[in-house]
């Protein structure tokens, strides 16, 4: 591999990164569908936000951008909060 390839793409992404990846994605399904309940919205919205510094160290938040405004909106003030880089508004 090119000398300055990525560590990341040199070495096999932890199961860490991975589980960060997918209960970001359940997570914010849950609070994208009306049907949720107020109470388990309540449940998950701690557990999305615990994602997010996992996904920003990986640059998901570079890469892809979140279609729903309320979402993004909501994502990118909490990455401020966080400080460093953020969700593209």
């Amino acid at each position: 591999m090119p000398v300055n390839t990525p560590t990341l793409l040199r070495t096999r992404p932890t199961l860490d990164a991975n589980e960060a990846c997918v209960t970001f994605v359940a997570a914010a399904q849950l609070m994208l569908d009306p049907a949720t309940p107020e109470a388990l919205r309540r449940e998950v919205e701690p557990r999305l936000l615990a994602q997010l510094p996992t996904l920003r160290a990986l640059g998901v938040f570079d890469l892809f951008e979140l279609r729903d405004p309320a979402l993004r909106a909501w994502l990118a003030d909490e990455l401020a909060e966080l400080g460093g880089g953020g969700v593209r508004t």
